[in-house]
């Protein structure tokens, strides 16, 4: 423990190390540390309860090399994850949620992440989409009603119920399931119908990042989405984009959106190549009434959507 003790000793502000010590949390888990009585791993710190002081100490051991680094953020998440799983009443349903939350939703998070650590809004959207399928879930069971054996009336009453909480995340869930052949309900995402108010940096970013991510959503509606928070596109420029302003060579994709085109970064440009690639097949079938556009709707009409 003399890494610790000199990390200790090192520490810029004094008083707070001091008070830290100081917590009975701190002391007790440090003192059978130094003793032997408790493996200096990771894993016995994730037994005890996750405080401030704990987190303080983790970092530390960290810090001095006691302990490898680790995505903290993504650990918190997973666990949080488990508990919440498995304090649910239904095992039918604890068993549709771990596949729910583990092989869709962390899934789709570890890709988006690849090399980097988790974020707190990542952890943060985790949290509330899993959260909504539960709301939803009980608020089917308080009608008689699994997401298995609801109809659409169901549905249709909890939406209009006062416990209906997370609306947006619980109809990422009710897609997702029925995608997967779990339920036969519909909840269609919310196509924008313009700003209603000033959207503040994170809320956009926040919004962008949806946009980005969800692959339940439709990809023409995904990348005009992004043109509009990301470019600040105006829609009826937006309608008026073909193909053909899709631009590719060996390093980059760009897109004309003016005199000169600009680079669209990863995931926004395999998004713009899918659509591109959707329009051209469609040209190549010979379908009727095939639109030059890239974001066809009877004529160059705009086609975006946000968040609730």
């Amino acid at each position: 423990m003399r890494a610790q003790h000199r990390y200790l000793l090192d520490a810029e502000h004094p008083d707070t190390v001091l008070s830290w010590l100081n917590k009975k949390t701190t002391i007790q888990v440090l003192g059978k540390l130094a003793a032997g009585a408790l493996p200096m791993t990771h894993a016995t710190l994730d037994e005890l309860p996750d405080t401030k002081p704990l987190r303080h100490l983790r970092s530390m051991l960290v810090a001095t090399g006691a302990l490898p680094a680790r995505d903290e953020q993504l650990n918190r998440l997973e666990r949080w994850i488990t508990s919440t799983i498995n304090s649910h009443d239904d095992p039918d349903e604890r068993q549709l949620l771990r596949r729910y939350a583990l092989w869709h939703l962390m899934r789709r998070l570890r890709r988006r992440a690849k090399d980097t650590e988790t974020t707190d809004s990542q952890a943060v959207g985790i949290r509330r989409h899993l959260s909504a399928a539960l709301v939803l879930l009980d608020g089917l069971r308080e009608q008689g009603r699994t997401l298995h054996t609801a109809r659409q009336n169901d549905l249709e009453s909890w939406l209009v119920s006062e416990h209906a909480t997370h609306r947006h995340e619980a109809g990422h869930f009710v897609r997702w399931a029925k995608k997967n052949k779990l339920t036969n309900l519909d909840l269609a995402a919310v196509r924008w119908g313009g700003p209603t108010a000033i959207i503040d940096s994170e809320t956009r970013w926040n919004q962008a990042r949806w946009l980005l991510h969800d692959d339940t959503v439709k990809p023409e509606d995904r990348v005009a989405g992004l043109l509009v928070l990301l470019y600040a596109q105006w829609p009826a420029t937006i309608s008026r984009l073909t193909p053909d302003d899709v631009l590719t060579d060996e390093t980059q994709v760009q897109l004309r959106l003016g005199r000169e085109p600009v680079a669209l970064p990863e995931p926004l440009a395999t998004l713009a190549l899918a659509l591109v690639a959707t329009r051209r097949g469609h040209a190549t079938l010979g379908d009727q009434g095939t639109s030059p556009w890239l974001f066809p709707e009877d004529g160059p009409t705009a086609r975006s959507a946000t968040p609730e």
